[in-house]
Order: C-alpha cells, then structure tokens, then sequence
C-alpha cells in the first residue's frame, strides 16, 4: 500500500513539475511582452505600462451602475399625448453616477476656485466667473414673495447640503469640465506624479496658469504655464514615465452630465426586481409599488419623495408635514433607490445631456442610445504639436445675452472633425450629428433637395425643427441689442440647443416622477426647479471584479 502511494505522489509531482516548467517557459510573466520577449516597465526603458491595473476606482462622489438590457419608455398612461417616450429596448454599459444631486456647497468649492484663479476685478477675466454664476433670480415670482430665496439659497449654510439649482445646461457641462480636471490633478498628486499639495499653488497665486487633463495628456510640458517641471513629484526620481499617461491608469474618464438612457436606467434601478435574466414587472417610480408613500413597517405613510401634492399643497400642514419639504429638501432626505442612488424623483428635475427630440428612432442604436454627438479632434499648430491656448479666452454669448466662457487659458483648442476623418467611413459622416435622421426632410433620401438657408430664404415651412432664432449683439461702445426674432413662419420651439430634463421635481405633481417621462428646456435657460448630478463611463469589465462568476462559480 505504501509503495503504490509513493508511486502516486511522486506522479503528481511529475506532473505538476511539468506544467510549472511548461508556465516558465512560455514566458507569460506580466512584465514580458507576448509579441516580442521584451521588458516591459524595464529601468532601462521602452515600453511603459500599468500590468497591475485591476479595475477602475470609483471616482469621488460616485456610485456604480453596472449595465444591463431595460425597456425605455413610459410606464403611465400619456396623459400629455405628446408620444415622445415610446417603449423601446435598450442596453446600456457599465457607468458611475452621482450618489446625489449636485450641491450648493459643491458649486460654490467651483465659484470659489474660479475667482481665486481668475480674479474677477482683473477685466481680462471678469466674465469668466460671472458666466458660471448660477441665476439666483430663478426664485423670483410676480405675484409671490421670495427673495429669502433669492438672496440666501445659494450661498447661506442653512442650504449647503440642498441640490444647486438656476444653473443652465452649459453651466452644468463646465461644472463638469472643472470637476474632471481636479479631480486628476488630485490622483495625479496622490500617485506621486504632482507634488505634494502643488494643485493648491494655482488657487494661491504661486503658480500662474492651472491643470488641465486633456493638456496634461497631449502635452504635459505646458500645463500651469509651462511650470509643471517645478511641481513634479517623486515619481520623477524612481520611474522612467516623468509624466502619467492613459496607459498609467490613473487618469479617470471624464465627469459629464448622464446621457438620457442612463439616467432613466439608473432611476428606475430594475435590478432590484431582478429574477434571473428577467424583471419582475415594471416599475412605475425609482421605488417598488404603485404608491409615493412608504409601506414598509419602518416610516410607514411617510411620502418617499418631496413633490406638489396638489394645488396649493407643497409639503402639507405645518406639524404633519406630507414630505418635509416646501420646496427643495437636503439631499439623502429620503430613502435611496436599489442602486444607492438619492432623489432620483422629487426635490429637483435634473439636466441630461441629449438634445431633445420628441420621436426617439429605436432603429438608430439600441446600444448606449444619446442624440447630442458633436465629434470634434486636437486643432494642431504651425509647429505640428497640439495648440494649447495661453492667454487667450474663448466667449460665447448665449440667446439670452449671458456671456460665458468656453475655453480657458491652458487648454487644448478644439476643432471640428473635417473630410481627413469622416471620408468613406460609414459608421458617421460630419462632425454635427445632433439632427442625424431625426424626422426632417433632410434625414430622408431626399436630403440633398433641402438645406437650410434654401428654407429660410424660401419661407417655405418645410423644416420641421423650424424655431425662433434670437440673437444678441453689441455695438461699437458695448451696449447689448437684443434682437428678438418676431417671424410669424415659426412652427416650434425645438432645435439643437434644446436639452432634455429629467424627473419630477418640489414644482411637480406625481406623475413626473416616473423615471421614462420627459421635457425639454433651452440649454441656455435656468430654472429653481431644474439642477443635475454627474456621471462617468467605465472602462474595462461590465461587472465588478467580485461580482464575476464561471459557471456559477465566483473568482478572484
């Protein structure tokens, strides 16, 4: 018996042997190329790259949603009869959100950032940090008192914790932008490639310029004005990379506004009525039930949202109060959905990025559905390096005679995609893809009889997004022309710059609180019932790394 149990051992070891010398061999080791042999990460040089990235850390602020298959659309009866949230089956990828709207105290850390870096008293910036102030006048009403509101709901501590609203679409894309940036500069100090505390010497006036990913990228010699050598961090004296690159892996993606699919997905969080590859019904709001108060034996009767409950009624009577809020409410005031997501209903309706249309083409894509897309790439400059603006400041003058800025000083000018990128491709064709196949002559076959100036010179009705065009400009002393245009040949209020909104909000009955309804509102219009969270796209797995399975089985 001994001598056949030896035998065995002995075999096995003989086979494990083997296999070790077989994974030996073959030359699989992280820091070995599979193409050519060679090092990677090697002191000497060549090729550098982050062979222990796992996954994508969660950004601060963020929660994760793992993507999946829903049905877009509506759940009530349309009792609006505008046929603009037609169910249709959608995927969406994996992605991070807002644990909660963007608050007042988060807005103003921008404000703040923004006139520390760009002083307002200096004229060359004066209209930077005016163009990002959110309209406090939002709150005012002909016929009703508000001006506590007015004067204290952004700024007074009372409010620090309460979402930001009278921040226009624009305002929240660079809010966005802003949060990117420090955000990086942040994990790029953590990760040893910026110097300890070096992104508070921009806000102290030690350093001119700022940071800025996409320059730091493309050419991270010019970022904080050509400085950045002076502000590197230890990384310098170990590392062959002096500087991070996307293949560091710690550049997070960008934060941006959610795209109109995620945001229902998100809000309607099915994945808690999961049962298997199936849903158990559907949700009428981001809760489970047919009700807005809560039937659970905890907080029975107490409504799961801050909304109008009827004309007259925006919180109930005083010492039995409906939902504990007049108006908005501090976020996590209320139960989160499935996801861990606050106030995905109630408190304020939120600004999504895609442009409004009121028929939703399931045809186009069923795969990360978004209407909005303006493809643009790097301007290049005379010496074929990336152009980073300097001193210059990049304004644009909305409808309504605010003046904000676009580009700021130390970032990458950008252009639009031309016939070098788009020609024979099929999968798009010009930069402008907003109105892509969108109803209107020129998305049929006919397109080529119809252009725009043709319409307008014509007066001949024939495009359907045919909107009032205002215009502003100044004259030769600076005072402002408002030009209202006053044509009687207008047929809507749609047209590129018109942006959707989501979610019922403290204004709204119940009924806009279900997660497929949809409005839409000038981009360049603000409102106090309407603010917005952000979100940023994953990259890599769909799943997180605990959560992957094999045949039932979980792995490491």
């Amino acid at each position: 018996m001994k001598k056949q149990f030896i035998k065995v051992v002995l075999s096995c070891l003989v086979v494990a042997g083997s296999f070790s010398s077989c994974k030996k061999s073959s030359g699989t080791s992280k820091n070995v190329s599979r193409a050519t042999g060679w090092k990677i990460n090697a002191k000497e040089g060549g090729f550098q790259y982050n062979t222990d990235f796992k996954e994508q850390a969660t950004a601060p602020g963020l929660v994760f949603v793992e993507g999946g298959t829903f049905t877009k659309g509506k759940v009530q009866d349309d009792v609006m009869h505008d046929w603009n949230n037609t169910p249709s089956s959608q995927h969406v990828q994996s992605f991070y959100m807002d644990e909660t709207e963007v608050t007042n105290v988060m807005y103003l850390e921008y404000l703040d950032y923004l006139k520390s870096v760009y002083p307002p008293e200096n004229p060359k910036y004066a209209n930077i940090y005016k163009g990002a102030l959110p309209d406090t006048l939002v709150w005012r009403n002909r016929l009703g008192f508000n001006e506590t509101m007015t004067n204290n709901y952004l700024r007074h501590p009372a409010y620090a914790e309460y979402p930001v609203v009278g921040v226009n679409w624009v305002q929240a894309v660079q809010f966005s932008e802003w949060r990117t940036d420090r955000v990086n500069e942040a994990m790029l100090e953590k990760e040893g490639y910026l110097a300890k505390d070096a992104k508070y010497q921009a806000v102290t006036g030690e350093v001119e310029g700022t940071f800025s990913t996409e320059a730091y990228l493309n050419r991270p010699e010019s970022v904080y004005n050509g400085q950045i050598d002076s502000l590197q961090g230890n990384k310098k004296k170990d590392s062959v990379s002096t500087f991070a690159k996307r293949s560091s892996g710690i550049i997070m993606p960008e934060y941006r506004l959610p795209t109109e699919t995620e945001w229902e997905y998100a809000a309607a969080a099915l994945q808690g009525s999961r049962e298997y590859n199936n849903y158990r019904g559907r949700k009428k709001y981001p809760w489970e039930g047919e009700y807005t108060r809560n039937g659970q034996r905890v907080g029975r009767g107490d409504q799961l949202a801050n909304f109008k409950q009827g004309k007259g009624d925006y919180g109930g009577i005083a010492g039995w109060s409906d939902d504990g809020a007049d108006i908005t409410a501090e976020v996590k005031s209320y139960k989160p959905n499935d996801l861990g997501l606050y106030d995905m209903a109630g408190n304020v309706a939120e600004w999504v990025a895609d442009v409004y249309r009121p028929i939703v083409d399931d045809e186009i894509s069923d795969f990360n559905y978004y209407r909005g897309n303006v493809y643009q790439k790097t301007a290049i400059g005379e010496d074929g390096k990336v152009n980073i603006l300097k001193d210059e400041i990049v304004y644009d003058t909305l409808p309504n005679g605010r003046i904000i800025a676009v580009n700021l000083p130390g970032e990458i000018k950008m252009v639009p995609v031309d016939e070098q990128e788009t020609y024979l491709r099929t999968n798009f064709s010009s930069s402008d893809n907003r109105g892509y196949r969108d109803g209107d002559p020129g998305s049929s076959r006919f397109f080529d009889r119809f252009s725009d100036e043709e319409q307008e010179q014509e007066g001949n009705g024939r495009s359907m997004y045919n909107s009032p065009k205002h215009n502003v400009e100044r004259d030769s002393v600076g005072n402002m022309i408002r030009q209202y245009d006053t044509s009687n040949n207008r047929t809507t209020l749609i047209n590129n710059e018109v942006r959707v909104f989501k979610g019922g909000s403290w204004r709204d009955r119940a009924y806009w609180l279900d997660p497929a309804q949809r409005r839409y509102l000038p981009q360049y219009m603000a409102t106090d019932y309407i603010g917005f969270r952000c979100a940023m796209s994953r990259v890599g797995s769909k799943s997180k790394t605990k959560n992957k399975t094999v045949r039932g089985k979980k792995v490491k």
